[in-house]
């Protein structure tokens, strides 16, 4: 039987049916916002040791001109023909999906041949894949700078391995040489902390890129 229109009328003048009624309404969305899976805080892997290296244009570049930025650093070379170009793609996606955070983000490229990768190599590949200067710089250096920056800084593999000839009966080399090194892209945060390695894979741009503002946001 509905309510009486003189009972509702008193009803609908009480205040603690207002507030009931927006209680329900409005409580339980928020409830489920609140209880909703937030992501997990990103693990402190290692810290970086300080390195002391040299950028596309000649110029010093140390571990700590990073201090206070969140970055992330990939692994290449300029002769590769293969994973080197990809990894250096997917990073300049990274570079489009964070443009709005300015100067609290930076990308970072070490190369694993620096023998071959002078300032003038890299500033030219860093040209092929529209690098902004004042977010994404490419490194070299001495080989012993190289190797303990991103072997035993970033426990990235890095390893030139000469090319055996078919044709000879000894197996013999052919003067040329295959560089192996690791293709994750290591996310590090203000404090030069590695807080994650990622495929550069779509679904792993995407995990990194949510990594990316869960650090600058301090989460």
């Amino acid at each position: 039987m509905p309510p009486h229109p003189a009972a509702l009328h008193r009803l609908l003048r009480r205040p603690l049916f207002w507030i009931a009624l927006f209680g329900l309404l409005f409580g339980l969305p928020l409830g489920r916002s609140l209880t909703r899976n937030l992501p997990s805080r990103l693990p402190v892997l290692s810290t970086l040791p300080d390195f002391r290296l040299t950028d596309e244009n000649g110029q010093p570049f140390e571990k700590k001109q990073l201090a206070g930025k969140v970055w992330v650093a990939s692994f290449i070379f300029t002769r590769c023909p293969t994973a080197c170009p990809l990894l250096s793609a997917k990073m300049e996606k990274i570079q489009k999906r964070t443009r709005n955070l300015g100067r609290a983000f930076h990308l970072v490229s070490f190369s694993v041949d620096p023998e071959n990768d002078t300032p003038a190599e890299l500033h030219a590949y860093a040209r092929r894949f529209h690098a902004n200067p004042r977010g994404w710089t490419f490194v070299t250096g001495p080989l012993d700078a190289m190797q303990a920056a991103v072997v035993k800084g970033f426990k990235i593999a890095m390893v030139k391995e000469p090319i055996a000839a078919p044709e000879a009966a000894d197996g013999g080399a052919t003067g040329f040489f295959d560089i192996i090194h690791g293709e994750h892209l290591v996310l590090c945060d203000q404090q030069g902390r590695i807080r994650g390695y990622f495929e550069a894979s779509d679904d792993g741009i995407n995990a990194l890129v949510a990594g990316i503002a869960q650090l600058v946001n301090g989460q």
